[in-house]
């Protein structure tokens, strides 16, 4: 594995600092190396919000991203703020909800219905995280399913295993239906 460096962007309250938390533990618990870090402004609940984590099988010596190879964008001002000036080979994840910039024509962009999935499917919006998690680990082979929901349930409230594991499958699912 080289060094994948992802972006995760969204709104406060939307989850992006937690799914990024949890992406670097299930790196960990696999024997990689991982980095995290995340920035949001005041407002944190509906303000913007982006989570990078660093995952490498060798050490990481500077922890910011600097050259994504995986963006998300779960609102459309996260994707006008982080969609551009990226590298050719980054696959960036949006949102169905949202409008793909002209400066990603370029690029692989997979559009999956994230929210609308943890709504309908999962039936709780705060999901939207799980769901997203399980999508990424799908898209990017991060590490195992296994190894991501032992994350997952590391870090959610107890008592909600049931929940969250199905927005995990519902995340996984939306790939494995896509042929991404």
């Amino acid at each position: 594995m080289k060094k994948l460096e992802l972006r995760l962007a969204g709104s406060g309250g939307q989850g992006v600092i937690l799914a990024t938390v949890i992406l670097a533990e299930a790196a960990v618990l696999s024997g990689l190396e991982a980095a995290q870090s995340q920035s949001y402004g005041p407002e944190a609940r509906g303000g913007s919000c982006k989570a990078e984590v660093i995952i490498s099988d060798e050490r990481i010596g500077f922890t910011k991203v600097l050259k994504p190879s995986f963006l998300m964008a779960l609102t459309q001002k996260a994707l006008e703020t982080y969609g551009h000036n990226l590298p050719e080979d980054c696959l960036v994840l949006i949102d169905e909800s949202l409008e793909p910039l002209e400066d990603l024509k370029n690029h692989k962009v997979v559009q999956l219905p994230i929210l609308r999935t943890a709504v309908e499917k999962v039936g709780k919006a705060m999901t939207a995280n799980i769901v997203a998690v399980g999508a990424i680990n799908e898209l990017m082979k991060l590490t195992s399913r296994e190894e991501l929901k032992e994350s997952v349930f590391m870090h959610i409230p107890k008592g909600t295993e049931a929940l969250n594991g199905k927005a995990l499958e519902e995340g996984i699912k939306l790939v494995e239906e896509m042929n991404v």
